[in-house]
Formats: C-alpha cells, structure tokens, sequence
C-alpha cells in the first residue's frame, strides 16, 4: 500500500495559491485501487494542470473526493475547472451562509450585494456560491469538513476545524472594505520593511514568536489527517496558531503520535503570521541540537512571493525540528510512499538554513 501527495504551482509572481492532489491504496496494481483526492485548486489555470496531472499521474478521470479548505480564490478558483472537467463523488467545503444570517443575508440572486463586504471577501463568498452550484446541478453530494469527518475508508480524517470553532470566526470575516490609497501605502510601507529590516539567527537563536495572526477566513481552513500503512500526512491549508492548536488538543485527545509525522505542508504559504515555537513544538517536536531530517514539509509559494512567502524564519523554525521545507515556486513536488517511478521527476532539495531573516 502507498500514496503519492502532489504540489502543483500556482500562479507566476507574487501571489502564492495551493493545489495539491493526493492519492493513496495499492498503486503498484494495474489498474490501481486508489483513492483519489483533490485539496484546494489555486486559479482556473491551475485547475486546468490538476484535470491533466490526475488524468496523466494517477491514470484517472474520477476523484473521489474535492476538498476546498475555505474560500479564498487563490484556494478554491480552480476547483470549478475540477468539478466540471472530472467525475466528483463528493465536494467538502463549508457553507458559511447555512451557519449564521448575517452572511446569508449578503447575497442576493445568488450573488453577494452588500456593499459593507470588503472585496476579497466578496470575491471569496462569490467563488463558493457558484461551487456549490456547481456540485448540486451535477448531483454531487457536499459535505461540510468539520472535525471527525472521514472519507470511507477511514483513513482520512478532518482534524479541524470543529463546528463550534468555526461559528465563533465567522461574525470576524473580513466585512469592512479596505481603504485603497491607504490600504495600499501601508503594503507598500510593509514592503519596504520586509525587504530592508534584516536580523540574524543562528540555529540557537530562533526569531519566529508566538504572536502571529491571521485572518477569521485563513483559520477556518480545513485541516486534513491522512494515516496510511503506517503513514502520516497533515495537511494544513492556510490555519493559523488557534486553528492548529484546537486540530493539535484534538489529535492529542485521540492518542496521536506526533513523533510518526512523515509530512506536513507550511501553513499559508510559508507566512510567518500563521505559526510560532510553541504550536511548531507541539507538532514537530522540540529544536534539535543539530540539523537532520526527521519528516519533509512542503510549501505551496509563488516564485515571487518572498520575502512573506514564505518567510525565511518560518523555514528556519521548521528545519530545526527536523522538517527542512521544500517548496514549489514554479514546479511541481511529489511525496510518495510504495508507489510507481515517474519519468521525468527526480529528487528535490530542501530549502537551506539562513543566517539572515527579514524581520
């Protein structure tokens, strides 16, 4: 038994995005007997590359499961390319409008009119709407991830967020508009910053602290547990510290073993405002006294994104607990267990230690 868990790129600049497909059974079998799962799906173009990957790499046109872990449109955009060019057996994603009136009350003939909205979040509820659309007119069930939500096998579950969690950060979506001219000078000051505030670490003085936040909308992202012969898969979205610890208090009440990770993917994109010592020591376990490879961590960046995208501490902060972080930035990443050789794919190399982070 084995898997194959796959990172495409998304996007060509600054703008990060995940579109990760994973498949796991007897892949050494012809045909193989294989699950078949779609998490997240970047732009249209990248919903495209993930039909042509799945038809090509795991010999397919049907997955068994589409999973969008919240609405964001560098998340869920090329999910639609997915439902309407594949066969879907089920589409997990929240509803947020089933769960509290204030967002139901946004929309009007099916799309969100309220003028209080800000624009990503318009654009992000718009997105969700017209995939649910989408699955109800092909008659594909939807199933809400909320934690303890498995697939049939078993073997995949929803470790976050829990239903209660995900109703107390709704009323915090973003609702107010950004100030353009002011919106855009502070990213522009922010900017400047990132790129010339420059500290030094050393693999005893770790800079990343606990202090990170994230949006309402990035936390309620579904966190997603795969164990497989063995095997252990966390697949994180773009969660933040409250959401990852309440997956964590979750996974530790059920008697997981941290130790037995053998892949986590770096939240949002490698952000230094999602993660922090004390939730990394939790997961990967404490700094090592040197460097060695305990498990792999994968990163869904642009090849623009840095200085944010990820950030350079963050990456520090996960390789000294043993999970040195490789990254897409314009190319597709594998991670397998038992399954068949691809051509054309060779071995890739983990991001390095650095001595010098952006603050």
């Amino acid at each position: 038994m084995g898997y194959e868990v796959d990172f495409l790129p998304v996007g060509t600049g600054q703008s990060s995005g995940d579109a990760i497909a994973f498949r796991f059974g007897d892949l050494m079998s012809d045909p193989p007997v294989q699950t078949v799962v779609v998490i997240d799906g970047g732009t249209k173009d990248s919903g495209e590359a993930l039909v042509e990957h799945i038809k090509t790499h795991y010999h397919t046109t049907r997955v068994d499961i589409v999973v969008s872990t919240h609405p964001d449109a560098d998340h869920a955009s090329g999910l639609i390319v997915v439902l309407e060019k594949l066969t879907v057996d089920q589409l997990w994603m929240h509803q947020p409008w089933n769960h509290t009136d204030d967002i139901a009350k946004m929309f009007k003939d099916g799309r969100v009119t309220d003028t209080s909205v800000s624009e990503s979040l318009r654009k992000s509820l718009d997105n969700a709407r017209e995939l649910e659309r989408l699955a109800e007119a092909k008659g594909i069930p939807i199933i809400e991830p909320f934690s303890g939500v498995k697939d049939d096998t078993g073997e995949l579950m929803v470790a976050g967020p829990s239903e209660t969690f995900y109703e107390d950060l709704l009323p915090h979506f973003r609702v107010t508009p950004e100030p353009v001219a002011a919106g855009a000078v502070a990213r522009g000051a922010a900017v400047e910053r990132d790129i010339l505030a420059k500290v030094a670490e050393s693999w005893d003085f770790e800079t990343l602290g606990d202090d990170g936040e994230t949006s309402a909308e990035n936390n309620s992202s579904a966190i997603l547990l795969l164990v497989h012969d063995s095997r252990r898969v966390l697949l994180t979205g773009d969660a933040g510290i409250p959401a990852l610890t309440e997956a964590v208090d979750r996974l530790d009440a059920i008697g997981f073993r941290w130790s037995d990770l053998n892949l986590i993917q770096v939240p949002h994109h490698g952000s230094k405002r999602n993660v922090g010592p004390t939730i990394l020591d939790r997961i990967l376990g404490l700094k090592l006294d040197k460097d060695e490879t305990l498990r792999t961590a994968f990163v869904s960046a642009a090849p623009e994104g840095a200085p944010k995208h990820p950030a350079k501490k963050v990456l520090n902060a996960f390789r000294r607990r043993g999970a040195p972080v490789h990254t897409t930035q314009g190319s597709a990443k594998c991670h397998r267990h038992n399954a068949p050789v691809r051509e054309g794919y060779s071995a890739s190399i983990p991001l390095p230690f650095y001595d010098q982070v952006d603050e």
